[in-house]
C-alpha cells in the first residue's frame, strides 16, 4: 500500500560502563567494566532494570500491534553492546526481538558495533564495526542490514557517500532546519554527491514530544493525548507530506517516560487511531525508501546529530577532556589490533562507544539536565578520571605483549 506514512524508529542501546577504575587498579585489574558496588555502574543491574520496564513490556506491545495491525511496521538499530548485555543477562529479550523481526514487517538497521563515533577518527575502524555489527545481526535475526545509522545519528556529506558507495540503500539523521533550509523533513531525499542513496529526516518535533516532553507536567501541552497527537501528525503532513519520521530511543518507552505516565496506553491507542484512516499507513525505513522519489538533494556540509540545542558533536566533542579522551583512545589502536589479543581488543573496542565521551559533557542549563540524567557519574571529571585510567591499563596491557613477546608484527 502506498499511503501517508509514519517511519517509526527505535534504537536499541545499552553501553558498558567504566566501574570506579582507579590508578591503583591500573597493572592490577584489567576488568574495566564490572561493578557491583557501585549501583549506578553496575551494567547487569541497570540491563536488568530497563529489559522489566522497557525492552520487555514493549516488545509485547510491538508483537500485539503487528498481530492486530497488518500496516503497522517499525525500524529497530539493536547496538552489539547491548547484544552482548542482553545474551549474558536476558536471552528472552533477544527471543522476543527474533519475534519481531520473524513477522516480516520489522527491519533491522545497520551501525557500529560498538555505537562508536570511528568514522570521525579511523575509517578502518569504523567500516570494521559495521562488518561486525551486519555479521552478528544476520547470525541472530537471519537478515541483511539494508539502512544505516551512524552513531548519535551523526552525518555529514562523507558519510551519506560512504553508505552510498558501501551499497546502502537508505541513510537517516536529523531534520535539522539549518540543514533543511526552506524544506520539510516529511519527504525523502537524495544526499549531495551520491547515487542511489535515499535520506530520511527526523521530524523532530514530533519525535521528541514522546521522547522528551510527554511525561513535563510543565508542558503546555501536558497530558498528551493520541487524538491530539494524530492531529499533530495529519497536520505536518498536510496536503502533499509522505512520511512523518519518528526517531527516537527504544528506552523512551518505559525507561525515560515510566509506564505511570501512561506512554504505552498512549502508543496503542495511537497506532490505532493513525490506521484507523484507510489512507494512512506505516513503512520501514528501507520501504519508504523505495515507496517514494527523491523530493530534492540535501547538503550537509559540516556534521549534524540528534543531541542536544546544537545538533553538533559538541556533546561527545565539546571540552579538553573530550578530546584527550578521544585522541589516547584512538592513538592506542595499532598497537592494540597488533596484539591479535581477543580479550584486549574487544575491552578497547568497548571503550569506543560514545557514551563514554558524553559522561564528559560540561555543558550547563537544559543540555547538562539531559546529560546528567544519562550519566552514571557524580560528575563528568569522574568519567573522565576512571576512562583514562582505563586506558592507562590498556597501554600497560600493551606493553606486557611487547615485553613478553606477544606483539605481532
Amino acid at each position: 500500500m502506498t499511503g501517508r506514512g509514519i517511519v517509526l524508529y527505535l534504537h536499541v542501546h545499552q553501553p558498558w560502563r567504566v566501574r570506579d577504575y582507579t590508578v591503583f587498579d591500573t597493572a592490577e585489574s584489567h576488568d574495566y567494566f564490572s561493578s557491583t558496588s557501585e549501583p549506578h555502574r553496575n551494567n547487569r543491574a541497570i540491563f536488568e532494570k530497563v529489559a522489566e520496564k522497557s525492552y520487555r513490556p514493549m516488545n509485547a506491545l510491538l508483537k500485539k500491534m503487528l498481530d492486530s495491525h497488518p500496516e503497522f511496521k517499525v525500524s529497530l538499530s539493536i547496538t552489539g553492546t547491548f547484544i552482548e548485555q542482553a545474551e549474558q543477562w536476558a536471552p528472552d529479550v533477544l527471543d522476543s526481538f527474533r519475534e519481531l523481526v520473524n513477522t516480516g514487517r520489522v527491519e533491522i538497521v545497520s551501525e557500529t558495533y560498538y555505537h562508536s563515533l570511528a568514522f570521525f577518527y579511523s575509517r578502518s575502524e569504523f567500516e570494521h564495526q559495521v562488518d561486525l555489527h551486519k555479521q552478528k545481526i544476520r547470525e541472530l535475526f537471519g537478515v541483511e542490514t539494508k539502512a544505516f545509522r551512524n552513531t548519535e545519528l551523526s552525518y555529514n556529506d562523507e558519510l551519506a557517500k560512504w553508505a552510498d558507495d558501501y551499497g546502502f540503500k537508505s541513510i537517516i539523521t536529523e531534520g535539522w532546519d539549518p540543514v533543511l533550509g526552506w524544506r520539510s523533513p516529511n519527504y525523502v531525499y537524495k544526499p549531495t554527491g551520491t547515487n542511489t542513496i535515499k535520506l530520511l529526516m527526523k521530524n523532530y518535533r514530533l519525535s521528541d514530544d514522546l521522547a522528551f516532553r510527554f511525561s513535563n507536567r510543565a508542558w503546555e501541552q501536558y497530558p498528551l493525548h493520541a487524538d491530539t497527537y494524530d492531529e499533530w501528525v495529519n497536520s505536518a503532513l498536510g496536503d502533499d507530506g509522505e512520511v512523518v519520521n519518528l526517531f527516537m530511543d527504544y528506552e523512551t518507552f518505559g525507561e525515560h517516560q515510566w509506564a505511570d505516565t501512561g506512554i504505552f496506553d498512549f502508543f496503542e491507542a495511537f497506532v490505532e487511531r493513525w490506521l484507523a484512516n484507510n489512507a494512512n499507513t506505516f513503512y520501514t525505513i528501507s520501504e519508504a525508501s523505495d515507496t517514494f522519489e527523491a523530493a530534492d538533494s540535501v547538503s550537509s556540509p559540516n556534521t549534524i546529530t540528534w543531541a542536544d540545542t546544537e545538533r553538533d558533536l559538541t556533546a561527545w566533542l565539546g571540552n579538553s577532556m573530550q578530546h584527550e579522551a578521544m585522541h589516547h583512545l584512538y592513538a592506542l589502536e595499532d598497537d592494540v589490533l597488533r596484539t591479535n589479543d581477543a580479550e584486549l581488543i574487544a575491552d578497547w573496542r568497548r571503550l569506543t562507544t560514545s557514551d563514554h565521551s558524553y559522561y564528559m559533557c560540561t555543558k550547563w542549563f537544559t543540555d547538562g539536565d539531559v546529560h546528567a540524567y544519562f550519566s552514571p557519574y557524580d560528575s563528568p571529571y569522574d568519567a573522565f578520571l576512571y576512562y583514562m585510567n582505563a586506558l592507562r591499563d590498556v597501554r600497560y596491557r600493551i606493553m606486557e605483549h611487547h615485553r613478553t613477546g606477544g606483539l605481532g608484527g
